[in-house]
């Protein structure tokens, strides 16, 4: 029986070491988790910001798609001054493309 005592205090020596070893690892696998969470939340901020970029992209070029329509029909067919009906129906073109536009982004603006 003598010979058995220091062989399983060994085995329980390596068996406390592999615990602490395990412990490690779940400490460093928490810490590296954490890490990693940290630079998803990083990389949905940097699409937050390009998707923000594009929107303003967006409501820039429908307000030039806009722009470029009024100034197409304030010009007469026949080559005479516009009439006033022409001017206001362009003018509220303009002005809904602008409203479109503002108000999307506002929405795309919104936390959700």
């Amino acid at each position: 029986m003598l010979g058995t005592t220091p062989r399983l205090k060994l085995l329980d020596l390596r068996k406390q070491l592999l615990i602490a070893e395990s412990e490690l690892c779940r400490i460093e696998l928490l810490h590296e988790s954490q890490v990693v969470a940290e630079e998803v939340r990083a990389l949905a901020d940097r699409a937050k910001s390009f998707v923000s970029i594009g929107t303003t992209v967006s409501a820039a070029a429908l307000l030039l798609a806009g722009l470029t329509t009024c100034r197409s029909g304030l010009s007469a067919p026949t080559g005479g001054k516009p009439s006033w009906l022409q001017k206001l129906i362009s003018g509220a073109r303009l002005a809904s493309t602008v409203w479109f536009a503002w108000r999307g982004r506002r929405q795309d603006a919104k936390p959700r």
